[in-house]
């Protein structure tokens, strides 16, 4: 019975007529009950004081190290017809390896020796350029002889009229002789009258003074008349010298703007064949890209593109080619109240897709099928789902490495390991919402030296 209250009735009912008292008044089942009640609970106490390591869940995927170990997707640079492929899904190919064959759809292109005769354009512009120089310095020569033959003319016209300039220094030294000369036989003529009138010297000497007279005077008009010839051939040696200075600048003034308009001419047509000599660079180029090679060694992945004969744009997608070798690495998102707990350096278990594992996010050791993982790389802003994304790498510090059989793109889940606490602590976090605690690690000398 349960005896629960101090009335006995078993000494006035017989409980053998009835099963049910055999089945409730069992010796010993409520002391067996209370045992195991409290076994329980002494071990669900120690179970709350067993440690249990904090980590934060994620799910991400595998990605590669590096940019350029990822699937490369191949484009067209130009637009054109699809002719010939030489590549099916799953083909190896080595980097520098025809892919598929494209032909021109714009008229520009069309003339199968545009290249031929874009260079021959090139090399008659280049032959007028030449030209043109040739010109340019014919004309620099003709300049030069100009200039040397106005030097020479003006030296001897200037030596001319330094001839005239002391010619008519000379006859003006001979003019002004002449005339004291004259101004003499004048003077003798007057005294040979004044003698004759006194009866001192006869009719003979005055005719033979004033003959001398006559004779004198026309000796001065003539070194007078010598006199203004040499100044007259003075001023026309000035005004040769401005004539000559004047003429050559004319002649030298047309040599320079013939000069100009050739020089100009040679710039433009140096100008059209750089641009002529860019065309057929483009052309040449063009053509190479007629036929799109593998940018590296791998796979080929995915056909964008299929058929023969289908337009394509200018850089449109063909398809993409998986590199053959590559650095794996597990790319996942955290949450920003986690941000704060994650650094470089931090150790990360990881359970791959299609790799069987038994985890026990709270006993990393006790866990089987994961993969030791070490955070390379975090994100300093968010992504578009609100979430900083995480690149981690295999750790160092484990023996083995991650399966061989990995592929990019593979699922993954993420165990980023934090402190140690119990497991009571850990039930009481998880209910009030705190973050996990953040693992400092031990202070380096290094960090010490800082603080102090």
């Amino acid at each position: 019975m349960l005896n629960i209250s101090d009335n006995k009735i078993h000494d006035k009912v017989d409980t053998t007529k009835f099963s049910v008292f055999d089945k409730v008044a069992r010796d010993g089942w409520d002391k067996r009950f209370r045992q195991l009640i409290l076994t329980l609970l002494a071990i669900t106490l120690v179970f709350m004081f067993l440690p249990w390591t904090q980590n934060v869940s994620s799910k991400g995927y595998l990605t590669t190290l590096y940019p350029d170990q990822r699937p490369q997707s191949v484009h067209s640079i130009i637009a054109g017809k699809l002719e010939k492929w030489y590549v099916k899904e799953g083909d190896f190919v080595n980097k520098g390896d025809t892919l598929v064959y494209i032909s021109e759809v714009k008229s520009d292109y069309f003339d199968p020796n545009l290249v031929e005769r874009t260079s021959k354009q090139v090399g008659f512009k280049k032959n007028s350029v030449q030209s043109y120089k040739n010109k340019v310095a014919a004309l620099t020569r003709q300049k030069d002889a100009f200039a040397a033959i106005l030097k020479l003319k003006l030296q001897q016209t200037k030596n001319k009229l330094k001839q005239a300039r002391l010619k008519v220094k000379s006859d003006s030294i001979d003019y002004v002789a002449m005339d004291a000369q004259l101004r003499i036989a004048e003077r003798q003529f007057k005294r040979t009258e004044d003698l004759y009138s006194k009866g001192l010297k006869s009719m003979k000497d005055v005719e033979l003074a004033n003959v001398k007279l006559q004779e004198t005077m026309a000796k001065t008009i003539a070194w007078e008349n010598k006199l203004f010839i040499a100044k007259n051939e003075y001023l026309n040696a000035k005004i040769e010298i401005a004539n000559i200075q004047n003429e050559y600048v004319e002649k030298v003034s047309k040599v320079e703007s013939e000069l100009s308009s050739a020089f100009s001419d040679q710039q433009e047509a140096s100008s059209n064949t750089e641009k002529l000599e860019n065309q057929l660079s483009n052309y040449i180029i063009r053509q190479g890209y007629y036929y799109v090679t593998a940018p590296n060694t791998g796979y080929v992945t995915k056909l964008v593109r299929s058929g023969v004969g289908e337009i394509i744009k200018e850089g449109e997608e063909l398809l993409t080619v998986m590199p053959e070798k590559y650095d794996l690495a597990v790319e996942f998102y955290i949450e920003p109240m986690n941000y704060p707990l994650m650094k470089k350096g931090e150790h990360v278990r990881l359970q791959f897709d299609g790799w069987p594992a038994v985890v026990f996010g709270g006993w990393p050791d006790a866990s089987f099928g994961t993969f030791g993982g070490e955070i390379l790389a975090i994100d300093n802003f968010s992504s578009s789902n609100g979430m900083y994304r995480v690149l981690a790498v295999p750790d160092k510090d484990e023996d083995g490495n991650w399966p061989k059989g990995l592929r990019v793109g593979g699922g993954v889940k993420t165990f980023t390991l934090l402190e140690n606490v119990p497991i009571w602590y850990e039930i009481w976090r998880n209910l009030n919402g705190f973050p996990p605690e953040f693992y400092e690690g031990k202070p380096t000398e290094t960090s010490k030296k800082a603080k102090k």
